[in-house]
């Protein structure tokens, strides 16, 4: 009885088989590798006379699967990544692409609405606008703004890193170095840096109506010669009376920054009652807007600026409190929520 051929023929047969290829290149599934050893062992049952070509037969078909199985993993491993993120194949035919909602039936968010309006005033007081970044390092968070290591001042900026060493930035102050060495050149040549810095922070926050882990910063940054208190003062005095389409007072208290030297709190009239005291101002008739000051010394020579030459201001402040005093809104954690009955209150 001839036990080579056709046993030879119905394995092949079996084996070669694409689906059977891919199964037997799944390692995890050891079973389905088991076929080809039991002929191998099938060798030593066969009569004396029948083995070699038996043999020769089985090392040819584990060549041929080896081959195979290689050229299939080869193949995958050629494959265009995909972006898992992408919504659908950018290189579908429009045909075939998935129907998605139309955009005429979504509206921009209130905080970029807002930020369009924001920066449109600092664009006609003559600034330009630089978008700040959502993950950044120790050096542009902390030692290029004047904080040493181990200061118990870091310990404010309570915000997320990585194993890595990579920052969710606290605030926009990050870009202040940045920006400070872009625009530097231009100073020897007459033109003042003044840059805003939009851009979303990052805080370890107990969320309720007024605090959330995730919001959005405007920095202001401004350098020239002879720079001083009262050019800050007037330059975000002029932003919230164009803001808030009305007169206002403001007043500053001292604070304690490491990148400003002397630090102010900005403490603004209340629109709403005009400081005769009202819900929204706690009944003080004044309200806290952001910190300020003038830009530290050490902060102008880490960008390569002069501070016998030249002098700036800096600020720093929430978008989101400026959209929720404009609107009266009453918790803040309605931005990031996603509600439509919030969203559509705004055109």
């Amino acid at each position: 009885m001839d036990y080579t051929q056709p046993k030879v023929i119905e394995v092949r047969t079996l084996l070669l088989k694409p689906e059977r290829l891919r199964q037997l290149a799944d390692k995890s599934d050891v079973s389905k590798a088991r076929e080809l050893r039991e002929l191998y062992q099938h060798i030593g049952t066969l009569p004396e006379n029948q083995r070699a070509a038996f043999g020769r037969e089985v090392n040819q078909l584990r060549d041929e699967l080896v081959e195979k199985v290689n050229s299939a993993l080869d193949a995958d491993q050629a494959l265009t990544p995909v972006d898992l993120s992408a919504p659908f194949d950018i290189n579908l035919p429009l045909d075939q692409q998935p129907k998605l909602l139309s955009a005429d039936r979504g509206s921009i968010h209130p905080l970029m609405s807002e930020l369009s309006i924001i920066l449109d005033i600092f664009y006609r007081m003559g600034f330009t606008a630089v978008e700040s970044r959502q993950i950044d390092d120790d050096y542009h968070m902390f030692g290029s703004l004047n904080f040493p290591t181990g200061h118990p001042a870091r310990d404010d900026y309570d915000t997320f890193i990585t194993k890595e060493g990579f920052i969710a930035p606290a605030h926009t102050s990050t870009m202040q170095n940045r920006v400070l060495k872009q625009y530097q050149p231009g100073l020897e040549a007459g033109s003042p840096i003044a840059v805003v810095i939009p851009g979303r922070v990052f805080r370890n926050e107990d969320l309720d109506a007024r605090h959330e882990h995730t919001f959005y910063q405007l920095e202001g940054v401004y350098v020239d010669r002879s720079v001083h208190a009262g050019n800050l003062l007037a330059t975000l005095k002029t932003f919230f009376q164009e803001y808030y389409a009305k007169d206002l007072d403001i007043k500053i208290q001292p604070f304690y920054f490491p990148f400003t030297e002397p630090s102010f709190e900005l403490v603004m009239s209340c629109p709403f009652c005009v400081k005769k005291g009202c819900p929204v101002c706690s009944q003080s008739g004044w309200i806290e807007m952001l910190g300020c000051g003038m830009i530290h010394p050490n902060v102008l020579s880490a960008a390569g600026i002069d501070p016998a030459k030249y002098s700036g201001f800096a600020w720093g402040g929430g978008i989101d409190r400026l959209v929720m005093m404009k609107y009266n809104i009453e918790d803040i954690r309605h931005f990031e929520s996603g509600k439509l009955e919030f969203l559509r209150q705004f055109p």
